[in-house]
């Protein structure tokens, strides 16, 4: 680790850390924080996976819809209109949408077939967007001035790095560079995780062995073909599934790279200072 005790981390000139966990934890809300503070530069890894390495699948899968209105495809033959995604950090939908979920295209679904590949575009991605964060610690100094650097991962970066091998390339890289902090829920929060999930089905990013194993699995416990599985049925089966499975991924990336702190420390954590002190008093125990 690049801080290895509390006097190392609060004396620092500079500070770098990368959260990660479960999306729903705080990892942006904390990031949003240290950003308002106005000394901290807030480097969301799924705005980067979705403007940079994604942003032309998103807006050609725009396109592709807008074609099949003979209105639409006549003006944007010509050019005579434009279509953009309107990313941001706080309303990734662009991103999700596109990721889709497979199932029975009468209800939105993709192929299976297409669902994969979309998620190995989006892994692939991920993993280019964490390496990224190495030039944008320069360029955040460079450019702006900031000397402190939050990183905001998205909740499959687990799914990208064997966090059970010392030898990981990615995680080793991003360990160079910042302090690896995990968000730590507790099964009350993860139970309210998978009920507001049932409530508002999203796309999510998987390993491909995880989604073949359990899209097989659901085919056939439910004995259904693929295209008459309901999207969203399949997605809220997946992920009360996913957090479990991402649980021990999670805790072998703190064990082996980084730190862990509770969410529910994390959540009083309202300036830098009370941030500073909880990773301090964390360091202090590892």
């Amino acid at each position: 680790m690049i801080y290895t005790s509390a006097n190392d981390w609060l004396n620092a000139s500079s500070k770098r850390v990368l959260f990660f966990g479960m999306s729903g934890l705080g990892k942006t809300h904390i990031s949003n924080m240290l950003r308002a503070s106005g000394a901290w530069f807030h480097y969301s890894a799924d705005y980067r996976i979705g403007t940079r390495y994604m942003g032309e699948y998103i807006t050609d899968n725009f396109k592709r819809r807008a074609m099949q209105d003979p209105f639409l495809a006549e003006l944007l033959r010509s050019d005579s209109i434009y279509i953009a995604s309107n990313l941001t950090f706080d309303d990734l939908s662009p991103l999700s949408t596109y990721l889709g979920k497979p199932g029975d295209p009468s209800k939105g679904g993709l192929s299976f077939d297409e669902y994969q590949l979309r998620q190995a575009q989006h892994h692939r991605a991920e993993i280019s967007a964490l390496y990224d964060t190495a030039h944008f610690i320069d360029r955040a100094r460079d450019l702006y001035g900031y000397e402190n650097f939050v990183c905001d991962s998205g909740g499959s970066t687990c799914e990208v790095v064997d966090p059970f091998s010392a030898d990981d390339p990615l995680l080793n890289k991003l360990a160079e560079n910042h302090l690896l902090i995990r968000i730590e829920g507790s099964p009350e929060h993860e139970a309210e995780l998978v009920r507001r999930f049932k409530r508002a089905p999203k796309p999510m990013c998987y390993r491909p062995e995880f989604l073949s194993e359990i899209w097989q699995e659901y085919l056939d416990k439910n004995k259904l073909k693929e295209d008459e599985v309901d999207p969203n049925a399949f997605m809220t089966f997946t992920y009360a599934r996913a957090i479990a499975a991402r649980e021990p991924r999670y805790r072998a990336m703190a064990e082996n790279f980084g730190v862990t702190v509770s969410y529910l420390d994390l959540a009083k954590c309202v300036t830098p200072s009370h941030l500073d002190e909880l990773i301090a008093a964390t360091l202090g125990k590892a």
